[in-house]
C-alpha cells in the first residue's frame, strides 16, 4: 500500500510510515468517507470485504471496541489525528489597544492635544505681550510659561489610560467567553465501547477505531461507518442542505458524518475520521484557507471604507452589539465542530411545522423580525439620543467661546490682528476646542456598553454556580422580563427517577409490586423476556455508587423503571440480554413522538416471529384484542372490556400522578409467511396485553416553593407534557401550578388542536388568544403543539404588553419550540445535543428551581444597568451644564480637560464595575416583570437624576461665583492662558468628584428605597472601588499639580469638600420623601421602539435584515434611502460591466456582505470584519466572534423561524474546494435580481 503522501494535514510527518501498524492509511479513510450510499458500500466491499474487515484493519472489535491501552490510544492520535479543530487565535492585547484607539472622540482629543503641545513649544518673538489683548497678558513667571506643554501631555496620558482600560476590559471579556466555551466543550461526553464496557468519554478523546454507541438526539462528533443500526434516521441538512431525514442501513447507506443529528433510532458506529480529517473538519480547513487569502485585501478595503464612514455616535452602538453578539457566536458551538447547526439546519427543523402555512410565510415574515434583545434596543436608542445632545452642547460651547473671545479681543479692546500674536490666538482656539471635545467626551456615555458587558459577563459567571450555563449572553437579561414559563414535567418538575409502584396483571390490580410467587409462570416468562429485549440495550441499572444508596439508573428512565420491575420480580434481565445480543434482534421500531411506542421483533428457530411492544397505555390498549389471564391463556379483549379497564385501572393510577405503560406482544405464525415490516399499521395491531404498570416519578421537593416564587413574581407557569391528562393534572396540583378554586384550563393535545384550528384546519391567532391566558396544563402534547403554543403566546396582542416566554425542553423535537421562545432552557443531564444546540441556557441540574435563579439574575442585570444609568446621567447633566455655562460666562471651563477625563473614568469605567456587580436579592422576585415597553429610566429615577443634578449645580455655581469669598482665597475666574492652577478651581473640582462618590452610594437604589446602605458590604467590588477612587482623588489633588490643574488643599478645605459631598446622601433622603406621583411634569425615558411606531414601508425596508436595529432607525431616514439608491445604481453598473467583460459575476464586485446593509456604512471600526468571508450558511462559523456583529447575512443565532429563503440558500462545497456564495438578501446579486 502506498505511503501516505497527503500533505494537507498538520500531522503528516507522523503518518509517513505506518503500513505495518494499521491496515489502511489516513488517506484511504478520507477517500472512503467522501463516498455515499451504493458507492461507499461497493468501495468497502472491494477494499475491506465488509465493515468487519475494516474493523480488523483498524485493529478493533465491533463488539468489544478498542482495548483502551493508553499507548494504543496515543498512537492512533498520532497516526489519524486528534478529534479537535484548532480554534482561531484570539486577538492580542495590542490589537485590542489599537481598536480602542479608533474611538472617534479619542482621536479628536489626541489631535487637539498634539496641536496644543506643538504650540506650547513655540516662543513668539518678544513682542509687547499687551498687543495681543488682556487674556494673553499676565504671565510674568517664565517658568510657568514653560509649563504650557503639561496640559497637552496630560491629555495624551489620560487618553492612554482610557485606552488601556478599554482594551483590558475587552481582553478580559474575550478571555471569559473563551473560558466559558471550553467549559461547554468539556461538558460534552459520548458513549464508546472500550474493552467490552460502555464508557462515557469527552468528545475530544475519541480516536479512529473506537466503536461509538449512537442514539436518538445525538450530534455525531466524528465520521464513521455503521456497524449495526435500529431504525436509524439522520438529519444531514447541516452538511448537504437536504431536509429529508436519511435512513441509514448496512445494505443501503452506512456512512455517518460528523455534525449531523440522529433524529430516530440507535446503533453502533466505527469511527473512521476525527477532527480535521472529518467531513466537517475538511470544510473548516477550506473556510480557514479562504479566509487567510482574503485577509489582506479585505483589510485594505475595510480601512478605506471606515475612513469614509465613521460616525462617532455609533462607537457606542457597535460596542453595545459586540457585547452581545460576539458572545452569541462564540458560544453557538458544539465541541468538536464548534458548530453543528448550519443556518439551514435550523430552518429545516422548522419545516415540518410550517408546511401547512407556507403561503403565509411571506406575509408573516415581515412581522416576524427578531427584535434585538429588549435592553439592547432601549440602551442603543437612549445612547444615540444622549450622544446627539452632547454633540450639540459641545458645538455650542466651542462656538460661544470663540465668539466671546473674538468679540472681546477685536471689538471691545479694538485690537488689530497682529501676525506675531497669531500663535497665541491659535493656542486660545485650541484650548476652546479641547474644552468642547471634553464636553463631548463626558456627554457620550461610552461606559454604557461596558456596564452592559460587565453586568452580563459577571452574571453569567455567577449563574454557573446556580446551575445555569448561559450560551447566549442576552438570554440572561431577557429572562428578567419573562412573563410565562412553559415547562416540561419529567425531570424538570419531577426527579426523573422512575419506579414501578402498581401493576395490573393476570386480571388483578396490585397496589404495590407483587411478590414473584403470585405471578403465574407463563405470564412471568413472557413479561421478563419482553422487558429485557424491548428496552434499549443502552439502558441499564447499575449497582449504587455508595453503600446503601439507590441503584443507579442509566439511559431512558421509563425503561429503567421497567428493568427495576424485573429485578423486583427477582429475575435477571442481563442474563437474557447476554443470551440474545442486540445484533440478533430481527427488527426494532424505536420510540418516537408520533409512535409513542417501541416494538422489537424476534425470529424464532421454527421461522415464526414474535413481537414485543410497550407504550402509553391508552395507545397500546386500543391495539389489543386479547388479554393474558392467570392461567396463561389469552382471552378476548373487547372495546367494552377496554373501557372498564380504563375506568378501573388506568384512571385511578393516573389520578395518583402515575404514568401508565402497557406491555403487549404478538405472534406471527410460519403459515402466514413473513409480514411486510414497513406496513407499521398492519404490524402493530391485534396485540395480546400482558400487563399495565403504574410508574411513579416523584415531584422534586424544592419545586412547589419555586413555583410559588414565580407566581408571586408575576410569572405564569404552564406545564406542557406528553403524559396523559390525569397524571399531568395530579402532578400539576402537587407542584402548585393548579390552585384549588382557580379558573384554569387543563386540556390535551387533541382538544387544544380542535379549539385553535378553523374548519380548514388552519391555526387562527384569535382562537389561541381565547385559550392561552387560562391554560395551565397541556397534556399528551406533540412537539408541534408546544411550538404552536409558544408562538401563539408570543404573537398574541390580547394583553397590552407582549409576553416574554421561556420554554424548557430536552428532546430533539423540542428544538423548534426552544428556538421560537424568547429564552430556551435545555436540560443538561437528560437533554439531547440537538436540544442543547437550540437553547439559550442549559440547566446543568435539570431543576426547575434553577430557572427561578435565572429570573433573579436577569432582573438584577436590568436593575444594575438602571442604577448605572441613574448615576451616569446625573454626572453627565451636571458636567455638561457646568462646562457649558462656565465657558459662556467666564470664557473657561471650571472643569479642565484632564479633570473631565478623570471624572469620565470614574463615572464610566469604575462606576460600571461597581454598580454592575451588585449581587441579586430575593426582593427582586417580589415585583412584577418590567415588560418590553417599560422605559429604562423610570419616573422615580428621573426624579433622582434631576434632584441630585439640582443639588450639585447649586453647590458648584455657588463655589464658582462666590467660592473665593466663602473660603477667603484668590478668585480663579478669568485666569490668563498658561496661568498656574488656583485653589478656587481645585476646590470646585474636588467637591464635584466627592459629590459623585457619595451619589454613587445613592445610585444603589432605584425604586425610591430609603436605606441606600442596605447590603453594601455584600458587594466587595463596590466598596473597594469607592475607597480606591477616593484615595486616587486625594493623590491627584495634593500632588497632581499642573497636569491636573490642582493645588494642594488644607485640612479645613478638605473637610468642607467632603461635607458638601456627603450632603448628597442627606439630599437623597429628602428627594425620596417627595412622592413621585405628585411630580406630574416628570417623564420617563429610554423606551424601546414599539413595533406599531415603525411605518410599514420601513418594516418592508428592513426585510433583508435579521433584527430591527433601533439605533439604525434613529439615524436612518433620508440618508439611508440615498445610500440605498446609490448602492443599487453602482451595483447595477458594476454587474453590467462584469458581464460585459465576460468575467465571473464576482470579479469586480465587492464581497456580498460589504454592502449588505446600512449597518456597515456606520460600523465603528472597533468591530470591523477583518477577515470577512462570504457568509456561508453551511456551518456556523465557529470563532466568528469578531466578525459577527457586522454581518447581517450570517445566520443569526436564533434564525428567523420562518426561514423563507432556507431552500435557496444552501451551499454545496465541491470537492475542488471552490465554494460558491448564495446571493444572500441584500447582496449585490440579490439587488440585481430584484431590479431586473
Amino acid at each position: 500500500m502506498a505511503n501516505n503522501s497527503y500533505s494537507g494535514v498538520k500531522n503528516s510527518t507522523a503518518m509517513a510510515n505506518h503500513d505495518g501498524d494499521f491496515g489502511c492509511s489516513l488517506k484511504d479513510l478520507r477517500a472512503l468517507m467522501e463516498l455515499r450510499g451504493a458507492e461507499a458500500i461497493s468501495k468497502i466491499g472491494e477494499s475491506y470485504g465488509d465493515v468487519q474487515g475494516l474493523c480488523t484493519r483498524l485493529k478493533t472489535s465491533p463488539v468489544d471496541g478498542l482495548s483502551g491501552q493508553p499507548a494504543d490510544i496515543d498512537k492512533r492520535k498520532q497516526v489519524f489525528g486528534k478529534n479537535l479543530i484548532p480554534p482561531k487565535k484570539p486577538k492580542t492585547f495590542l490589537q485590542l489597544v489599537w481598536e480602542a484607539l479608533q474611538d472617534v472622540t479619542l482621536i479628536i482629543l489626541e489631535v487637539a492635544a498634539i496641536v496644543s503641545l506643538g504650540l506650547s513649544f513655540y516662543k513668539p518673538p518678544d513682542a509687547e505681550r499687551k498687543n495681543c489683548g488682556k487674556a494673553a497678558g499676565g504671565v510674568e513667571d517664565e517658568g510657568e510659561a514653560d509649563a504650557g506643554w503639561i496640559e497637552g501631555a496630560a491629555i495624551l496620558l489620560s487618553v492612554v489610560c482610557v485606552v488601556l482600560v478599554t482594551a483590558f476590559n475587552d481582553w478580559s471579556k474575550e478571555k471569559q467567553f473563551r473560558g466559558l466555551q471550553s467549559r461547554i466543550e468539556q461538558e460534552q461526553k459520548f458513549a464508546v465501547v472500550r474493552g467490552g464496557q460502555v464508557i462515557l468519554i469527552p468528545v475530544a478523546e475519541i480516536v479512529v477505531g473506537d466503536v461509538a454507541q449512537i442514539k436518538y438526539g445525538d450530534l455525531l462528533p466524528t465520521d464513521g461507518v455503521l456497524i449495526q443500526g435500529n431504525d436509524l434516521k439522520i438529519d444531514e441538512s447541516s452538511l448537504t442542505g437536504e431536509s429529508d431525514h436519511v435512513k441509514k442501513t448496512l445494505d443501503r447507506d452506512p456512512m455517518l458524518l460528523s455534525g449531523t443529528h440522529v433524529m430516530e433510532g440507535s446503533g453502533k458506529m466505527l469511527v473512521t475520521a476525527v477532527g480535521e480529517n472529518s467531513q466537517t473538519g475538511i470544510i473548516f480547513a477550506l473556510l480557514g484557507a479562504s479566509e487567510e487569502d482574503d485577509d489582506d485585501e479585505d483589510e485594505k478595503e475595510a480601512k478605506k471604507k471606515e475612513k469614509k464612514e465613521k460616525k462617532s455616535m455609533l462607537t457606542f452602538r457597535s460596542v453595545l452589539e459586540s457585547s452581545h453578539d460576539s458572545y452569541t457566536v462564540a458560544l453557538h458551538v458544539t465541541p468538536l465542530l464548534h458548530s453543528a447547526k448550519a443556518a439551514d439546519g435550523a430552518a429545516m427543523e422548522m419545516q415540518p411545522l410550517n408546511s401547512a402555512d407556507s403561503d403565509e410565510k411571506k406575509k408573516s415574515n415581515l412581522k416576524e423580525k427578531k427584535e434585538k434583545s429588549v435592553l439592547q434596543g432601549k440602551l442603543t436608542k437612549l445612547a444615540v439620543q444622549i450622544g446627539k445632545a452632547g454633540l450639540v452642547m459641545s458645538a455650542i460651547t466651542v462656538i460661544i467661546l470663540v465668539v466671546l473671545f473674538v468679540v472681546d479681543t477685536f471689538w471691545v479692546q479694538d485690537l488689530p490682528w497682529d501676525t506675531e500674536c497669531t500663535p497665541i490666538y491659535v493656542q486660545f482656539f485650541v484650548k476652546f476646542f479641547i474644552i468642547g471635545v471634553t464636553v463631548l467626551v463626558v456627554a457620550v456615555p461610552e461606559g454604557l456598553p461596558l456596564a452592559v458587558t460587565i453586568s452580563l459577563a459577571y452574571s453569567v459567571k455567577k449563574m454557573m454556580k446556580d446551575n445555569n450555563l448561559v450560551r447566549h449572553l442576552d438570554a440572561c437579561e431577557t429572562m428578567g422580563n419573562a412573563t410565562a414559563i412553559c415547562s416540561d414535567k419529567t425531570g424538570t418538575l419531577t426527579m426523573n427517577r422512575m419506579t414501578v409502584v402498581q401493576a395490573y396483571l393476570a386480571d388483578k390490580h396490585y397496589r404495590k409490586v407483587p411478590e414473584p410467587e403470585l405471578v403465574p409462570a407463563a405470564i412471568m416468562d413472557i413479561l421478563i423476556l419482553g422487558i429485557s429485549i424491548n428496552c434499549a440495550y443502552t439502558t441499564k441499572i447499575m449497582s449504587p455508587e455508595k453503600e446503601g444508596g439507590l441503584p443507579r439508573q442509566v439511559g431512558n428512565k421509563t425503561e429503567c423503571a421497567l428493568l427495576g420491575f424485573a429485578n423486583d420480580l427477582k429475575r435477571d434481565y442481563q442474563a437474557i440480554r447476554n443470551e440474545i445480543p442486540e445484533e440478533q434482534l430481527y427488527k426494532v421500531y424505536t420510540f418516537n413522538s408520533s409512535r409513542k411506542s417501541m416494538s422489537t421483533v424476534l425470529k424464532n428457530p421454527d421461522g415464526s416471529f414474535r413481537m414485543f411492544s410497550k407504550g402509553a397505555s391508552e395507545i397500546i390498549l386500543k391495539k389489543c384484542c386479547r388479554l393474558l389471564t392467570a392461567s396463561g391463556e389469552a382471552k378476548v379483549f373487547r372495546p367494552r372490556d377496554r373501557d372498564d379497564m380504563v375506568k378501573k385501572v388506568i384512571e385511578p393510577m393516573a389520578s395518583e400522578g402515575l404514568r401508565t405503560i402497557c406491555l403487549a406482544y404478538r405472534d406471527f405464525p410460519v403459515s402466514e409467511g413473513e409480514p411486510d415490516w414497513d406496513q407499521e399499521n398492519d404490524i402493530l395491531t391485534s396485540l395480546t396485553c400482558v400487563c399495565v404498570v403504574g410508574i411513579e416519578d416523584p415531584v422534586r421537593p424544592e419545586v412547589p416553593d419555586a413555583i410559588k416564587k414565580c407566581q408571586r413574581a408575576g410569572i405564569t407557569v404552564r406545564m406542557v407534557t406528553g403524559d396523559n391528562i390525569n397524571t399531568a393534572r395530579a402532578i400539576a396540583t402537587k407542584c402548585g401550578i393548579l390552585q384549588p378554586g382557580d379558573d384554569f384550563l387543563c386540556i390535551d393535545g387533541k382538544e387544544f388542536n380542535r379549539r385553535i384550528r378553523n374548519e380548514k384546519g388552519e391555526i387562527e391567532q384569535e382562537r389561541i388568544d381565547k385559550i392561552w391566558p387560562k391554560l395551565r396544563v397541556l397534556a399528551r402534547s406533540s412537539p408541534t403543539d408546544k411550538h404552536t403554543l409558544v408562538k401563539g403566546i408570543i404573537d398574541s396582542t390580547v394583553l397590552e404588553q407582549r409576553q416574554v416566554v421561556a420554554v424548557t425542553g430536552d428532546g430533539t423535537n423540542d428544538g423548534p419550540a426552544l428556538k421560537k421562545a424568547d429564552v430556551g432552557f435545555a436540560m443538561g443531564i437528560a437533554g439531547t445535543d440537538v436540544a442543547k444546540e437550540a437553547s439559550d441556557i442549559i440547566l446543568t441540574d435539570d431543576n426547575f428551581s434553577s430557572i427561578v435563579k435565572a429570573v433573579m439574575w436577569g432582573r438584577n442585570v436590568y436593575d444594575s444597568i438602571s442604577k448605572f444609568l441613574q448615576f451616569q446621567l446625573t454626572v453627565n447633566v451636571v458636567a455638561v451644564i457646568v462646562a457649558f455655562t462656565g465657558a459662556c460666562i467666564t470664557q473657561d471651563s471650571p472643569l479642565k480637560a484632564v479633570q473631565m477625563l478623570w471624572v469620565n473614568l470614574i463615572m464610566d469605567t469604575f462606576a460600571s464595575l461597581a454598580l454592575a456587580t451588585e449581587p441579586p436579592t430575593e426582593s427582586l422576585l417580589l415585583r412584577k416583570p418590567y415588560g418590553r415597553n417599560k422605559p429604562l429610566i423610570s419616573r422615580t429615577m428621573m426624579k433622582n437624576i434631576l434632584g441630585h443634578g439640582v443639588y450639585q449645580l447649586v453647590i458648584i455655581f455657588t463655589l464658582l461665583f462666590v467660592g473665593e469669598r466663602i473660603f477667603n482665597i484668590d478668585s480663579g475666574r478669568y485666569a490668563p492662558l498658561h496661568s498656574p492652577p488656583s485653589e478656587h478651581y481645585t476646590i470646585i473640582f474636588n467637591t464635584f468628584v466627592l459629590m459623585q462618590l457619595f451619589n454613587e452610594i445613592n445610585a444603589r437604589k432605584i425604586h425610591g428605597e430609603r436605606n441606600v446602605f442596605d447590603g453594601i458590604f455584600n458587594n466587595l467590588i463596590f466598596c473597594s472601588i469607592v475607597f480606591s477612587t477616593f484615595v486616587i482623588q486625594v493623590v491627584i489633588v495634593q500632588w497632581g499639580g499642573k497636569p491636573f490643574s490642582c493645588v494642594g488643599l488644607t485640612i479645613d478645605q478638605w473637610l468642607w469638600c467632603t461635607f458638601l459631598g456627603f450632603g448628597s446622601l442627606l439630599w437623597g433622603q429628602l428627594i425620596s420623601s417627595i412622592p413621585t406621583s405628585r411630580l406630574t411634569f416628570l417623564k420617563s425615558a429610554g423606551h424601546g421602539t414599539q413595533r406599531q411606531e415603525i411605518p410599514d414601508e420601513e418594516l418592508e425596508d428592513m426585510e433583508d435584515m435579521e433584527e430591527i436595529d433601533h439605533a439604525e432607525r434613529e439615524l436612518r431616514r433620508g440618508q439611508i434611502l440615498w445610500f440605498r439608491g446609490l448602492n443599487r445604481i453602482q451595483t447595477q453598473i458594476r454587474v453590467v460591466n462584469a458581464f460585459r467583460s465576460s468575467l465571473s459575476p464576482y470579479e469586480g464586485l465587492e464581497k456580498p456582505e460589504s454592502r449588505s446593509s446600512i449597518h456597515n456604512f456606520m460600523t465603528h471600526p472597533e468591530f470591523r470584519i477583518e477577515d470577512s468571508e462570504p457568509s456561508i450558511p453551511l456551518i456556523d462559523d465557529t470563532d466568528a466572534e469578531d466578525d459577527a456583529p457586522t454581518k447581517r447575512n450570517s445566520a443569526s443565532p436564533r434564525n428567523n423561524n420562518n426561514a423563507v429563503e432556507s431552500s435557496s440558500n444552501h451551499l454545496y462545497v465541491e470537492a475542488s474546494g471552490a465554494a460558491g456564495t448564495p446571493s444572500a438578501p441584500g447582496s449585490p446579486l440579490h439587488s440585481l435580481e430584484t431590479s431586473l
